[in-house]
């Protein structure tokens, strides 16, 4: 299941449509002019330093926070009843630890909303859903953090939200347990609109459809992880291992005008491993493979990297222009 990509909601109607949102704390603006559309049934995933502008957007989003200037929209719902279609799971989870989890979810039920018949429908179907049958008579004191999390996922959809905003959901988790929390999320793509904000960025690559990069109150990137990639492809580095001298080798790649950087490393035998930045746009495998052959070099590897999640977002926040 882990590989499975998530569903494409591309060309599906917008749920949710942010424009020229800011807010300003005194003289500090924490968001400047935010506009962005989540569609139905889309995972979206907010990334972004600390001090980006993410929590700030997510209780804007979620109706905690009052917005400085810009609007909100959610289709088929005015502002006034905003909250009462969106389950917001906050960073720190601010559970009732003296509480039962079927009495504490019945609890949250009715606040929201539900009458007595539905609350109780509902509490019994995201314990189902959730896997806490067999924890749902004990103190959510008493549960581990990963049952916690997973009440908590509950109490965020015990009234069927529209739209499901989860801050750092999986935090504090063993990878298992990450795993488990993952999978809930990535079961709710398509039936639920889900916003997710992580500092783990491999988990946002295998749960999102897209993702919102921010830095400094701004949204610097904002497309799916595959495409963020695309647009890497000529930076991407060029690992090369051949059996040649260090000098021979430096003086190569100090010649090839292709080449922007390198850094020679020791390999088995007698090769060196060769870590070659290309110049933006440039392929230079084919150069390398040509250079090889004319010097009557051993070659015996030669692959490009797959530019990571991590180095793409290195390379926004850090402001390089030109690559978005």
């Amino acid at each position: 299941m882990d590989s499975d990509q998530p569903t494409n909601t591309a060309d599906a109607e917008p749920l949710l449509e942010v424009e020229n949102l800011s807010k300003d704390y005194g003289r500090h603006r924490a968001i400047d002019g935010l506009t962005f559309s989540i569609p139905r049934g889309e995972i979206v995933g907010f990334l972004g330093p600390n001090g980006a502008g993410k929590s700030t957007t997510l209780r804007i989003l979620s109706g905690f926070l009052a917005a400085t200037a810009g609007t909100v929209r959610m289709e088929g719902n005015g502002d006034g009843d905003r909250r009462r279609h969106i389950g917001f799971m906050p960073e720190n989870n601010p559970l009732h630890p003296d509480m039962r989890v079927r009495e504490y979810l019945k609890f949250r039920a009715r606040l929201k909303g539900l009458d007595r018949e539905h609350s109780r429908e509902r509490v019994t179907t995201v314990i189902e859903q959730f896997g806490l049958e067999d924890v749902k008579h004990r103190m959510i004191g008493e549960l581990s953090k990963g049952f916690r999390q997973r009440v908590g996922l509950a109490d965020a959809l015990v009234h069927e939200p529209d739209l499901l905003i989860l801050d750092e959901p999986t935090i504090g988790l063993d990878p298992q347990q990450i795993r488990i929390v993952r999978n809930f999320i990535k079961d709710l793509a398509g039936r639920h609109t889900v916003i997710l904000s992580s500092h783990i960025l491999p988990e946002v690559e295998v749960t999102c459809s897209r993702l919102l990069i921010f830095n400094e109150g701004n949204i610097v990137a904002d497309d799916t992880p595959r495409a963020l990639e695309a647009r890497l492809q000529g930076r991407h580095r060029v690992v090369v291992e051949l059996n040649a001298d260090r000098e021979a080798l430096e003086e190569a790649w100090e010649e090839m005008a292709e080449v922007a950087e390198y850094r020679l490393e020791p390999a088995e035998g007698e090769y060196h491993r060769c870590v070659l930045t290309p110049r933006e746009g440039e392929d230079i495998r084919t150069r390398v493979s040509a250079l090889a052959r004319a010097r009557g070099w051993p070659l015996r590897e030669i692959t490009r990297e797959r530019q990571t999640l991590e180095e793409i977002f290195m390379h926004v926040t850090q402001g390089e222009e030109g690559l978005f």
